[in-house]
């Protein structure tokens, strides 16, 4: 999954990012309202942690800020206020949990794998695209009934591209949400050049649809137009 944090206190942002990178999360993290809305603005994600007191408003904003956008990313508050009134507004507003400081971060883990398979059942589990079927859960591909083996990366792309059919992708965001901060181990954008090649042959081999357009200069869009 790809998680945003957003906290403020320098010391508790860093344990969570550390601990969840650990199950190969790809983990990124902000300070601030600002700085987050710019994420968001740019980047989609699986999940997000918040804070609601910022440095620069509330964190209620961002909530406003999804909602309004009709994003899909889970949202766990993460919070020192435990008054019910903050509760229940967040909650209204399109929080899927709440969890008050101080807290245990294997308790957070269990928290986000919980709203994760919850919204995944009300969802129905599949994300469906023309004749491609994905299962979230069990994280596989068909394509006119024909499973598709896809490596992680490969599955990853294919679920980002289908969440943002029809828009234009530009490689460094394709790869940031891929890589995350290991994008700038590279040099080039080789890595995704192969992950694009070997993700549209594998849709090729079962379907005459091609589905992955390059944009020259810019990057690529899965559309069936």
């Amino acid at each position: 999954m790809k998680i945003l944090i957003v906290e403020d206190e320098q010391g508790l942002r860093e344990n969570m990012l550390t601990y969840l990178s650990e199950d190969n999360n790809i983990c990124e993290s902000c300070a601030d309202l600002a700085t987050a809305i710019t994420k968001l603005a740019g980047y989609q994600y699986d999940f997000v942690l918040l804070d609601i007191g910022l440095p620069d408003g509330e964190g209620f904003e961002i909530l406003h800020y999804l909602k309004k956008e009709m994003r899909n990313e889970a949202v766990i508050i993460i919070s020192a206020r435990n008054s019910l009134d903050d509760r229940i507004k967040g909650l209204n507003i399109g929080a899927d949990d709440y969890l008050v400081k101080p807290f245990h971060l294997a308790e957070l883990k269990a928290r986000i794998v919980a709203v994760f398979r919850r919204k995944a059942a009300n969802s129905n589990n599949n994300l469906v695209f023309n004749e491609i079927v994905i299962n979230l859960i069990g994280r596989t591909v068909f394509i006119n009934d024909v499973e598709i083996l896809l490596t992680r990366k490969e599955y990853d792309m294919l679920l980002y591209f289908i969440a943002n059919k029809g828009k234009v992708i530009a490689k460094t965001a394709l790869a940031e949400h891929l890589w995350g901060d290991e994008m700038d181990m590279h040099d080039n954008f080789d890595f995704i050049y192969s992950h694009i090649k070997n993700l549209r042959k594998k849709i090729l081999d079962v379907t005459t649809n091609d589905y992955l357009k390059s944009v020259y200069g810019i990057g690529y869009k899965f559309t069936d137009k």
